[in-house]
């Protein structure tokens, strides 16, 4: 399986970036597909999370009602719109498509995308 990020960039603070994530290689959808981000020396936290099924999204504190994740009827490819970021934002954003469930479950993860927003 393949995971791959796209639509990283530069941007001013108060822009939009829209990120999308293409995962490949499997023959089923995934169950689940997350966005995470890391900035210089910090954990990697979640951003936001999709059920690829239901469509049940979550997102974390910082980033409700400014970041909305879609899904694609395929399961296998999603998005993250941006909105009115913030330079607290930059970090390197990381897709996760998860597949299973119970004890058997499967993270794949891309190699994250850069976004940067100044000032």
């Amino acid at each position: 399986v393949e995971v791959v990020e796209s639509g990283g960039g530069s941007v001013q603070a108060g822009g939009s970036l829209r990120l999308s994530c293409a995962a490949s290689g499997s023959a089923i959808g995934f169950n689940t597909m997350a966005w995470y981000r890391q900035a210089p020396e910090k954990q990697r936290e979640l951003v936001a999370a999709i059920s690829m099924g239901a469509g049940t999204a979550n997102y974390s504190d910082s980033v409700k009602g400014r970041f909305t994740i879609y899904r694609d009827s395929s399961r296998k490819k999603m998005s993250l719109q941006m909105d009115s970021l913030k330079p607290e934002d930059t970090a390197t954003y990381y897709c996760l498509a998860k597949i299973g469930g119970g004890l058997a479950v499967w993270n794949y993860w891309g190699r994250g995308t850069q976004v940067t927003v100044s000032s």
